[in-house]
């Protein structure tokens, strides 16, 4: 069973949805132990990342969260749930994320001609060996709609990249931890292919 959580945020349903769609077994929830005896957790969400952490903390899913991870199970962080695992965002100042992987978020610098927030469909540069992007080919499209980005700390925890005005570090890889800023569940075949890859880890 895939859990995945829900802390109010918005686009949870479209991931529940595809992954319905591949013929997986999903839940919505945000009980601990459905969560921590679920085979696999997605955390999605569209939203500010300030707001994010106060609902999660609300709920008390921060710690529920840290020991799903720690127990290995396999976790995807969706959009904003990318941000969210990592220490810390310019969006909202002073507040502490996840850290499950070292890493912040920044805002998408200014440039002439260059639209903010970045919606719409870009090319990955995918890293080479990646579980996630497995059969998405070298440079697959995928939907995005964001203002600030993935500077992580590891480069060996990148599993792709694209370019908006900058490098933007796209897609992460590390252990157990998976996660896109784009939307895998508006990316077509491509996002459907992704998220069978992740059911099937």
């Amino acid at each position: 069973m895939i859990a995945i959580i829900d802390y109010d945020a918005g686009n949870i349903a479209s991931v529940l949805k595809a992954f319905e769609k591949l013929g997986c077994e999903v839940r919505l929830t945000r009980e601990p132990s459905e969560i921590l005896s679920a085979d696999k957790i997605v955390l999605p969400g569209v939203g500010a990342f300030g707001d994010a952490m106060g609902k999660l903390e609300n709920y008390g899913l921060v710690s529920v969260i840290k020991e799903a991870v720690s127990l290995g199970k396999p976790f995807l962080g969706i959009c904003l749930g990318l941000q969210l695992i990592f220490d810390s965002s310019e969006e909202s100042p002073g507040v502490k994320g996840l850290s499950l992987l070292p890493g912040k978020i920044v805002r998408i610098p200014d440039a002439e001609g260059l639209k903010i927030p970045h919606i719409g469909w870009n090319d990955l540069t995918v890293t080479e060996g990646s579980r996630l992007l497995s059969g998405t080919g070298e440079h697959p499209y995928v939907y995005f709609v964001h203002s600030y980005y993935l500077q992580a700390e590891n480069k060996s925890d990148v599993a792709a990249t694209t370019e908006y005005g900058t490098l933007i570090h796209a897609a992460v890889e590390s252990g157990n931890i998976y996660a896109t800023q784009f939307h895998p569940e508006k990316s077509g075949d491509v996002g459907l292919r992704i998220l069978k890859n992740f059911a099937e880890i």
